[in-house]
């Protein structure tokens, strides 16, 4: 196995271990305990704690948008639908904890963790720009509409990740899509 195969298979530990039982104040040691692997061997790849999490979270984020590509429909408003009720499925709850509980540290600049910040929005708000553009939005618009849309999905799962109400959510979620359906 290559180091970059040995490295993704180590983060993927790490994600699914944190999805399922948080974050709170682990150390490195704890968490490499928990994937069977030592503190040193986190650090050779990640080069600190802060560093994991990043990769913890830019890895949850990556795994959304590559969730997204798979995704087939005959329109954008069906494509908003059927991405909305694979990211409230029920498997994937930890996971949104998870990247909550990140997001909220690194917002407050915790322990270096703000590196999470640099493209965080950016990374979403590109790729989805780029299709209200192909709909015929200008440049200007597809991009306030791109992030206003990140914005409600965000606050959405916040939402269902505290209430775990996913009919009330998901009713606001279709609200939603059905506004922007122009």
């Amino acid at each position: 196995m290559g180091e970059q195969e040995a490295k993704t298979r180590l983060l993927d530990q790490v994600v699914d271990h944190l999805a399922r039982h948080g974050l709170g104040d682990l150390s490195l040691r704890q968490i490499a305990a928990a994937v069977n692997t030592s503190h040193r061997m986190l650090i050779y790849h990640f080069g600190s704690k802060e560093g994991l999490l990043v990769e913890v979270v830019r890895a949850v984020e990556a795994n959304q948008r590559a969730l997204l590509s798979t995704l087939e429909a005959s329109d954008h408003v069906d494509l908003a639908r059927q991405f909305w009720r694979a990211l409230t499925d029920p498997a994937l709850r930890a996971h949104e904890r998870l990247f909550f509980e990140l997001y909220g540290q690194a917002a407050q600049g915790r322990r270096g963790t703000t590196a999470l910040m640099d493209g965080i929005v950016e990374s979403w708000v590109e790729p989805i720009a780029r299709m209200e553009e192909a709909r015929g939005h200008s440049a200007a618009q597809a991009h306030a509409r791109a992030r206003l849309g990140l914005a409600v999905v965000r606050g959405l799962l916040l939402d269902l990740v505290a209430t775990d109400d996913v009919e009330a959510v998901t009713a606001a979620m279709d609200m939603f899509i059905d506004l922007m359906a122009d």
